[in-house]
């Protein structure tokens, strides 16, 4: 795939638009190239491990198949249905995949999610296990778009780049959720997977959501959106 995707164009000159694209895959495959190891022996020995996210892989072995949650598309009626296994939208889970994405296709539990998301919280660490150093962290959470791509042209799903919601690495930033019209507090990021699954994490509150859903192609309510305002009504103090 690297030596495809290195011989085609650049979709834009760089610092004029903002594009989701496979840039989170190319960071997969640098890791393999700087670590020497494949990205998910890297994940498991650098990541999953220390942290104890004991459910966080590329497949699901065999024995914990019973505990893999069905994933639900819209069919021609607009009725949910399970995903097809003859679909894209439901490969073989039960065994590695050929290519191993930077950009998705982990599986994992809410449990495990949490820890990882607590890690980022802790500027990098987790009972006493350290991950990051916390400027990488902060580098990580801090928009790095200027002010002209923040204007709600760009983005992909439901995040919407615009004044008050930039781009860091991999996730998104609140920088003034009052003018993105939002209630979280300032400094939240965020980012969500292809199958309804999300986290936001707000460190000017310290609070974490981890949200799972099961439902391919982005139909149905931005629950997303939803969990920020019921949570923030919920609190009553610092």
């Amino acid at each position: 795939m690297i030596n495809k995707l290195a011989k085609i164009p650049l979709l834009y000159e760089p610092g004029t638009r903002w594009v989701y694209s496979l840039s989170v895959d190319i960071q997969g495959y640098l890791v393999e190239k700087f670590s020497g190891k494949s990205l998910p022996d890297f994940m498991r020995e650098r990541i999953f491990d220390p942290l104890g996210m004991r459910d966080t892989a590329f497949y699901v072995p065999k024995e914990k198949m019973d505990r893999l949650a069905t994933l639900y598309q819209v069919n021609d009626k607009n009725e949910w249905t399970p995903a097809s296994p003859e679909s894209d939208l439901a490969p073989d889970l039960s065994k590695p995949p050929t290519m191993p994405s930077g950009g998705g296709g982990l599986l994992s539990t809410a449990a495990d999610y949490l820890r990882f998301a607590q890690m980022l919280l802790n500027g990098g660490q987790l009972d006493g296990v350290r991950r990051l150093a916390p400027p990488t962290v902060k580098l990580m959470t801090s928009n790095h778009l200027p002010d002209k791509l923040m204007t709600g042209e760009f983005g992909i799903g439901l995040q919407h780049i615009r004044p008050g919601l930039g781009y860091g690495f991999d996730v998104a930033v609140f920088t003034d959720p009052a003018q993105a019209v939002d209630v979280t507090g300032k400094g939240t990021f965020l980012w969500d997977g292809a199958a309804g699954t999300w986290f936001w994490i707000d460190p000017a509150d310290d609070v974490i959501l981890v949200g799972m859903v099961q439902r391919m192609g982005g139909h149905g309510p931005n629950m997303q959106t939803f969990s920020r305002a019921m949570v923030f009504q919920a609190l009553v103090g610092p």
